[in-house]
């Protein structure tokens, strides 16, 4: 036993060595901290969210950085001029995704095109993707929707609060709020009837069942491939159980639609199987699924986490919360809940939004890219296969771009144009893998802001400024849920067709640990939401970036029925 042990520490002593020496050799690679073995330099990032943590690490090396993720090659880079560089000289040659895991089980054989390699067939995806799904005119058509379901919102809280001062928990509603406009995106149906308690409870059960497990620790295999080979912990089988379970119910979903096909809804399902019969070979089942979790990918939950944030920052503004409030008062002629028709004459609402995606990106660290082939980098020489992380996070909190960066300041977007600033405002990525949904993103996060501003006049439930911590994740959401105080305001009664005084918070009722579902987009770490290590390193970066899951979140709030 003790030989064993000795031939164990003279190898690893070896490796050490050779490792060392070996990237000694190539001068032409970025600056780097000396690597471990086996681990690279995955001991380096774990005692902040990743975001952080490869700042801390990019303030001693510079800007353009260089380490191992396991057997992975990952560059990173937070300068604007070496984003540009690489997106701008080098786009084709980092427009695709690392293979992993997870993308070899959920990617329909690589026919969605979050997952698909650059090439025909990736192009014709997305260019049907923006057309049908998220072009103006396509987004215009359904703005009734997002209308709609920032109304109900907004009515379930009046009724909630019967007219007096009442706490509210904003992550839960948010969650639910954008569940309900991607569901009728997709489906024509909102899947639940908040009426019929007894079905929703069936629905989320349902739910619950088929979509139960983070896939936020399953990608470790992806690091150390001979994990994935021995079958470490079944994370593989995990994987292909998840998919099965999925799959199964979104095929449900395409042929329910497909035997209403006279009962038209307008569902970004219908519209893609009135095209597969005409051409039924390209239009697969698989590409339908394909786009629709596309679709719960990019605003299921980064579209919560936004909103959370704003609302978080405006209630530790409150003078900026008064601007917006007025903004929506001078510029709403209606009398109604603002509608999309009113965002563009609500540019302060907008500066809002930006000012909290630019402290607070929905993606700190941007869904990674992949080379497919070896290119220089200003000096440097980057291998093939060298998987680009951009550390979003760090460009937008630089102090040499940014004036008094850490600082709240809307007013700094006002004479702002588009959706990014050169290379140093990065909301929705870069590049031609950037978000297609960008358009519906900004609106369904407006229309709910301004909504809960112009219905309800909002508190801090204690004097202090509310904690801004973020949690210990990649995605660096809001450590704990939002809970504010909210109180209608009286002027917009007649919008919930009943009247202040016929409610009364009598009636209200503790829902104990309701469950409801939040669909996540998962650039996460390997440590829950929690803060509760899961045995994996805390700040592994998700490199399946565009996997989703179905997370049941429990919470303890009031709901009146």
């Amino acid at each position: 036993m003790e030989n064993l042990w000795v031939i164990f520490l003279l190898t690893a002593t070896l490796t050490f060595f050779i490792t060392k020496f070996l990237w000694s050799q190539n001068p032409k690679l970025p600056p780097s901290p000396t690597p471990l073995p086996i681990i690279g330099h995955l001991h380096l990032i774990n005692k902040y969210p990743l975001p952080q943590a490869l700042h801390h690490l990019s303030s001693n090396y510079g800007p353009v950085l260089f380490l191992k993720f396991g057997c992975r090659e990952v560059l990173i880079l937070s300068s604007p001029d070496s984003i540009e560089e690489c997106f701008t000289n080098h786009d084709i040659a980092l427009a695709n995704r690392p293979k992993t895991i997870t993308s070899d089980h959920f990617s329909y054989g690589y026919k969605n095109f979050g997952f698909a390699p650059y090439g025909d067939l990736w192009r014709t995806l997305r260019r049907l993707s923006t057309l049908e799904v998220f072009s103006s005119v396509s987004l215009q058509k359904n703005s009734s929707i997002r209308t709609e379901e920032v109304s109900n919102l907004c009515s379930s809280l009046f009724r909630f609060s019967g007219g007096n001062s009442c706490k509210v928990d904003l992550r839960y509603q948010f969650t639910l709020l954008t569940a309900h406009v991607m569901l009728r995106l997709v489906s024509g149906n909102r899947g639940v009837n908040e009426s019929d308690s007894e079905s929703e409870t069936k629905f989320l059960d349902e739910f619950k069942s088929r979509f139960f497990s983070s896939l936020s620790s399953m990608n470790v295999c992806d690091y150390f491939p001979v994990l994935r080979w021995i079958g470490y912990k079944g994370l593989e089988n995990r994987v292909i159980e998840i998919q099965r379970m999925r799959d199964e119910y979104l095929q449900r979903l395409i042929d329910d639609i497909r035997m209403k096909k006279f009962d038209s809804t307008g569902s970004v399902v219908e519209k893609f199987l009135k095209l597969q019969e005409s051409e039924p070979e390209f239009y697969s089942d698989d590409v339908i699924k394909g786009i629709v979790v596309l679709m719960f990918n990019a605003g299921s939950d980064t579209s919560p986490v936004t909103m959370e944030w704003a609302m978080a920052l405006l209630l530790n503004h409150p003078d900026k919360l008064d601007k917006v409030r007025e903004e929506i008062k001078s510029n709403v002629k209606h009398k109604g809940i603002i509608q999309d028709s009113d965002l563009s004459s609500l540019p302060y609402l907008r500066c809002v939004i930006y000012e909290t995606l630019r402290l607070h990106p929905a993606a700190p660290i941007l869904p990674p890219h992949c080379s497919s082939k070896r290119f220089n980098l200003g000096n440097y020489e980057i291998p093939e296969n060298t998987v680009l992380l951009v550390n979003a996070w760090a460009v937008h909190r630089d102090g040499e771009l940014w004036e008094e960066a850490d600082v709240f300041k809307p007013e700094r977007f006002e004479e702002f144009v588009g959706d990014r600033d050169g290379f140093r405002f990065l909301p929705f990525g870069v590049g031609r893998r950037a978000c297609p949904a960008a358009g519906l993103a900004m609106r369904v996060v407006s229309l709910a802001v301004g909504a809960l501003v112009q219905c309800f006049e909002w508190e801090k439930v204690e004097k202090e400024d509310i904690d801004m911590r973020p949690a210990f994740s990649v995605a660096m959401d809001r450590a704990e849920p939002l809970i504010a105080l909210l109180k209608p305001c009286p002027e917009m009664e007649a919008n919930f067709g009943c009247k202040l005084s016929t409610y009364s918070n009598s009636f209200s009722y503790n829902y104990q640990q309701r469950s409801f579902l939040a669909i996540q987009f998962h650039t996460s770490s390997m440590m829950d939401h929690g803060g509760k290590s899961n045995g994996h390193i805390s700040s592994l970066p998700q490199l399946s970036s565009m996997s989703i899951s179905y997370t049941f979140i429990q919470n303890d709030i009031r709901e009146a029925p």
